[in-house]
């Protein structure tokens, strides 16, 4: 077999190795009987495969030597074979050469290295390589052969599991099956290669090779199925015959809630094989998203390998020859997750509306649950790219409280306000908000409440009610600066070195009384539901941290030796602005359009908001109604997306998720 045309990927040697051979071809003009152009002639023919030509150097029979260094070559499975020449001695018709042999294991396994001495003698005048097993290894006796053994004995890295905050699996044990041979039962490995190609698309000549370089006597797995997949092709493999064997295997891979945020697991395929950066077989398993494929390495390590010899009539291991354990230390992920408040978040999203429910805690910034029904935890719960409404008015109101407003002023409420040139509509009670017309993203307000008789509109009313024309007339209390610097208060924008991809949010530049109000009224605005469920939290602990939701390992192991930046530094704000917006979200539960958050006696801080927005999804434009809430009730800060233009269902949602958190606890 010519090692130039196998179908698999061989390392770049050092070019000083390949040449350390070439050049005493090109410079050698040695006449027999000197021992250099035996030497060289035997180790080039053995390197590029023409083992016939090696062959006929050496003092045995070509037939056997031939298959013996063809053998090697198959029963390591090597992607190449590279000799460099170390040193040459002779004496009178003997002669000695010494030599380095790299081969390269493949398949993202080691390159073995190993010293050989070469012994010649004259024969009938030219010298020839006295012939012997020990010419392939100095450790290779006759009637043995090589073997590649991978994951020995208990070195086989098992996938831990991710856990909650306290100890408890994210995931439950699923079966996968392991399609697979033991090559010393195997009839026609050459058959069931084929065969195994068809069904799975891995290349049937790694297959093949994987068979040869085996122990004979162990079950080599070949191919992985999930239980899905498995039923699908089971007659099919039923029809290989009996030298395909199956065998279970239990692995924890099937995620619990938040299952995106988690991640699922698969087996290895022919697509996933390259992208992983260690020998890997079938049996092992890779993390698809989420969790499982950021702390893939942590989860399961890599295989370890094994070369052996191993004796042909006894079928027992010999010698072995070289080892490299792999990575064993796996490591069970911990996340901050709670599987307590976890299934309240899935209860409270049970609904009919498509909804999200992001959970933290407060003091710390822990995320404790991700629950939805329509949207999904990843790209939406944590990287999700929303306008916030009139919600994000609370960001807005720090600024606006540290340049001077008096919460108990008062503020109209028109039906209709014009602020710089851009105009702002505030929605009538009902339950479906009326489509916008603009190009622009336009929050439709909120549903008014009627304000208690006798009461005239304030600014707590307006941030109460989130009515959007009287909040976007604020914008000429307060400058740009301010509100960018209020957005990043409270983490907006910054980066928060999460093991997962997620956004902070984004604030753009106002430069004038227009775009001030479009920030204000959370128009042009952009933050996902976690940035959101942030801002509740620092307003309920008093300080803004960064979000958390791996405790340990603290980042994923990766190859990169720089370390990573640090998170965000928590943020403290100021006592006097605080007490002012804690009443600013309390008036919104029990005097504005957050109601619904809590049953009579539950204090419940909280503030909602109606978004009817145009969003294009591969170049077509469609229109959202988004209902959002945002607060907190004791330590536990929540954001609350629906897809709904029923104005009452996130509120709603959160009330139903406090009440569950309580009785659970």
């Amino acid at each position: 077999m010519v090692l130039a045309v196998r179908l698999r990927k061989a390392r770049a040697l050092p070019a000083g190795l390949a040449l350390a051979l070439a050049a005493p071809l090109l410079s050698a003009c040695f006449a027999e009987p000197t021992p250099h152009e035996a030497v060289s002639q035997f180790l080039v023919g053995w390197q590029s495969g023409d083992y016939a030509a090696a062959a006929e150097r050496t003092d045995g029979d070509p037939k056997a030597v031939r298959k013996a260094l063809e053998d090697a070559s198959l029963q390591l499975d090597a992607a190449s074979i590279r000799f460099s020449i170390k040193g040459l001695t002779s004496d009178g018709d003997n002669a000695d050469a010494k030599f380095r042999v790299q081969v390269d294991l493949g398949d993202n396994n080691p390159i073995w290295s190993y010293d050989n001495d070469l012994p010649l003698h004259v024969v009938d005048g030219s010298w020839k390589v006295r012939w012997s097993s020990k010419v392939i290894h100095p450790q290779l006796g006759e009637g043995q052969r090589f073997a590649v053994k991978v994951s020995p004995e208990g070195d086989q890295p098992i996938r831990q599991p991710i856990e909650d905050r306290n100890g408890d699996a994210l995931q439950q044990d699923a079966t996968l099956y392991l399609a697979g041979v033991y090559p010393d039962r195997v009839k026609d490995p050459v058959g069931v290669c084929e065969r195994l190609f068809q069904l799975t698309g891995f290349a049937q000549d790694r297959l093949l090779a994987r068979i040869r370089s085996a122990p004979p006597q162990d079950f080599v797995p070949l191919v992985t199925f999930g239980a899905k997949k498995y039923a699908q092709l089971l007659d099919r493999l039923e029809e290989i015959g009996p030298d395909l064997v199956i065998e279970k295997q239990a692995q924890p891979v099937a995620p619990a809630q938040p299952a995106d945020i988690i991640g699922r697991v698969g087996a290895i395929t022919a697509e996933t094989m390259q992208q992983l950066g260690g020998p890997q077989r079938a049996g092992d398993t890779i993390g698809q998203g989420g969790l499982q494929k950021a702390y893939q390495e942590q989860l399961t390590g890599s295989t370890g390998t094994e070369v052996i010899t191993y004796d042909l009539k006894t079928g027992e291991q010999v010698a072995e020859l070289a080892r490299w354990p792999g990575r064993t230390d796996t490591t069970s992920v911990r996340t901050t997750i709670d599987k307590g408040v976890q299934r309240s978040a899935d209860l409270a999203v049970s609904g009919q509306s498509a909804a999200l429910l992001l959970a933290v805690d407060a003091p710390t910034g822990q995320i404790r649950a991700v629950a939805s029904k329509g949207f999904d935890q990843l790209s939406d719960g944590l990287n999700g790219r929303f306008p916030p409404g009139t919600t994000f008015s609370i960001v807005a109101a720090d600024g606006l409280l540290a340049a001077g407003l008096d919460p108990g002023q008062k503020l109209p409420c028109p039906a209709d306000r014009t602020v710089g040139g851009a105009r702002f509509q505030q929605a009538q009670a009902q339950s479906t908000p009326q489509p916008q017309t603009t190009g622009q993203p336009q929050p439709t307000g909120q549903p008014q409440a009627e304000p208690p008789a006798g009461d005239t509109p304030t600014v707590t009313a307006g941030f109460a009610q989130g009515c959007v024309t009287a909040l976007a007339s604020l914008a000429r209390r307060v400058n740009a600066t301010a509100l960018t610097q209020s957005a990043a208060r409270f983490g907006i924008g910054q980066d928060w070195r999460l093991p997962l991809r997620t956004f902070s949010g984004s604030v753009p530049a106002a430069a004038g009384d227009a775009a001030k109000a479009k920030i204000i009224a959370g128009q042009s605005v952009r933050v996902s539901p976690l940035s959101m469920a942030l801002v509740a939290g620092a307003l309920a602990s008093g300080t803004w941290r960064p979000p958390t939701l791996v405790t340990s390992p603290a980042t994923p192991d990766t190859d990169s030796e720089v370390a990573p930046a640090p998170a965000p530094r928590p943020v403290t704000l100021a006592a006097e602005s605080l007490t002012k917006l804690r009443a600013l979200m309390r008036a919104g539960v029990t005097s504005g359009s957050a109601t619904a958050a809590a049953a009579p006696g539950e204090k419940v801080y909280g503030v909602s908001s109606a978004v009817t927005f145009t969003e294009t999804d591969s170049g077509k434009k469609r229109q959202r109604h988004l209902n959002w809430f945002v607060g907190w009730q004791g330590d536990m800060a929540v954001a609350v997306l629906a897809e709904t233009g029923d104005a009452t269902v996130a509120p709603q949602i959160a009330g139903q998720f406090f009440r569950n958190a309580r009785t659970a606890a």
